[in-house]
């Protein structure tokens, strides 16, 4: 049902009291026209790039600490005692990480809940700084994986955190974008990690130099903070209203008063709903209410499920131990091969980054999801007939056919092409899912969710290679793959357009594929009255 047209003259006239009054009774509907014309302003300004820039050092340093293990494992030789690391320490160093990040991604949501979402990050970055200190001086196998569980904390908290303060303090129509920004950084820290350690692979102790830099982008993050505003939900929530109000000037700063006046009274009545429901409930209310209240758990099995999928695919192992794969099947250069993959990941994020919110979150689902499928069937396929004449293992020293090495290379770089276009960007889009009272735990359990993924696949990887074969792993992996796509089919809807609190009700009657779309639809009709209305006024 199309809402009553919006009375312009109604709003300028009415009090601030009477202003929220009118706004929660449109936004107990659903496309609330009060919604759209309080999307005050079409360019974005100088505040809101700087504020993400900064968020996105998190991405950075989420990227650098989990690509830069890669080159690490190669180069580290006697350096912790063993002469050369067994498989089973190799595991153990990746995954210490991976552990970490499942613990701290598990209490970020709702540390962030209680403290704001700001003070997160800054624990995060002094996590960073003493974890990467700890791994460039230490001297043995166990420290070295006691310092990979302190930055794994640390990645935890920002990866949870970072997309979800992003997305508060962006404007709807660029949120996708602002949260990819995020995920950029995330690729472009692997391609630096990459790239930092193709230059010290040949530097006596070199990989103290390649994971002691983590230092650097998470000190210049915790100076960055100190000028970084809270999150207007999180203000409002706490009744801070004066704060919010002010937060909401800097990023629409080419709004006028009323304008502004008018974004804060639908930011509270949106809320209100939630803010209520927090003040009379405990964590430990709100935590079950998000498996026996329907639209919590919808929204929970996509965000669980998305993250599921982008750690199941395999993708996490081509960044942990690509250097080690490309130096068994034959490239003199594995880590400057490695590059090349990095590379491609960060490029097609930039394409992302692009249509995220122009094409929508589905469909970009929808059609790249095949892409990985294939990448992995066809890497499956190169390494059944490149190692036939070992049966069917790699096995250092051995000589590969370099046709056959060139196709894996090849696949590998269609697999993480697709994935970086959709896979890669879109579950971190997670925080849309869930209504404030709960977007915390929520984000908390879907991150949480990604790194037992990560965890799992990267703790099983060389066993599965040893067990399965290599064929058998990539084929296995593709499999993975068709199921999240079928997945993404059924059960995944659109958010692109909506406003956080406009999304959640996409699941009131279900998974809201047809729902979103119908709100989409609604809420385009009505701009485009609002539009016209306007272009009368003017003439």
């Amino acid at each position: 049902m199309i809402q009553p047209s919006f009375d312009e003259k109604q709003t300028k006239d009415s009090t601030p009291d009477e202003l929220y009054e009118m706004v929660r009774r449109s936004a107990a509907g659903d496309g609330s026209q009060y919604a759209v014309v309080a999307e005050v302003e079409e360019r974005t300004t100088w505040f809101v790039w700087l504020l993400v820039a900064c968020c996105t050092i998190s991405g950075l340093l989420f990227g650098y600490d989990t690509g830069v293990i890669s080159g690490t494992l190669v180069t580290i030789k006697g350096d912790l005692g063993p002469a050369q690391l067994s498989d089973g320490q190799k595991e153990f160093i990746t995954s210490a990480t991976t552990l970490g990040a499942l613990l701290g991604g598990l209490a970020a949501g709702a540390m962030s809940d209680w403290t704001g979402r700001r003070p997160v990050l800054g624990i995060a970055d002094i996590i960073f700084v003493g974890g990467a200190l700890g791994q460039a001086v230490c001297h043995t196998v166990w420290s070295m994986i006691g310092c990979r569980f302190l930055i794994g904390i640390g990645v935890g908290l920002a990866s949870c955190i970072a997309p979800l303060y992003i997305q508060e303090l962006s404007p709807t129509r660029l949120r996708g974008r602002m949260v990819v920004l995020n995920v950029v950084m995330i690729t472009f820290g692997q391609v630096v990690a990459y790239g930092i350690d193709a230059g010290f692979e040949n530097v006596s102790g070199g990989w103290r130099w390649m994971v002691g830099l983590g230092t650097v982008p998470a000190g210049i993050q915790l100076a960055c903070l100190a000028f970084l505003p809270e999150s207007p939900r999180i203000l409002i929530r706490r009744g801070n209203i004066e704060a919010a109000h002010k937060v909401l000037e800097r990023v629409y700063s080419q709004a006028t008063a009323k304008q502004i006046d008018l974004q804060l009274q639908v930011l509270r009545a949106s809320v209100q709903q939630s803010i209520d429901i927090a003040n009379s409930t405990t964590f430990f209310e709100r935590f079950n209410s998000m498996i026996t209240v329907p639209v919590n758990r919808r929204a929970l099995i996509i965000g669980c499920g998305m993250q599921a999928f982008q750690q199941l695919c395999g993708f996490n192992t081509l960044m942990y131990y690509s250097a080690s794969l490309f130096q068994e099947i034959g490239f003199n250069q594995p880590t400057a091969v490695g590059l090349i993959v990095s590379g491609t990941n960060f490029v097609f994020t930039l394409i992302a980054l692009k249509y995220i919110d122009i094409v929508g979150r589905r469909r970009i689902m929808v059609f790249s999801a095949p892409g990985m499928i294939f990448g992995l069937t066809l890497a499956s396929i190169a390494f059944h007939y490149m190692t036939l004449h070992t049966g069917g293992d790699l096995v250092t020293g051995a000589t590969y056919s370099k046709t056959w090495s060139a196709i894996v290379l090849l696949s590998m770089i269609i697999f993480v092409a697709s994935y970086a276009t959709g896979l890669g960007n879109v579950p971190w889009q997670q925080g849309e899912l869930f209504g404030l009272e709960v977007r915390g735990i929520g984000t908390s359990l879907s991150t949480a969710t990604n790194w037992a993924g990560n965890l799992l696949i990267g703790s099983t990887y060389l066993s599965l290679m040893a067990k399965i074969t290599p064929a058998g792993a990539f084929g296995f992996y593709a499999g993975l793959c068709l199921l999240g796509w079928l997945f993404c089919l059924f059960f995944f809807p659109e958010t692109a357009g909506l406003s956080l609190e406009e999304a959640q009700s996409i699941f009131r009657d279900g998974f809201g594929i047809r729902e979103s779309q119908r709100m989409r639809n609604q809420k385009r009709e009505t701009m485009m009255r609002q539009n016209i209305k306007a272009e009368r006024v003017d003439a």
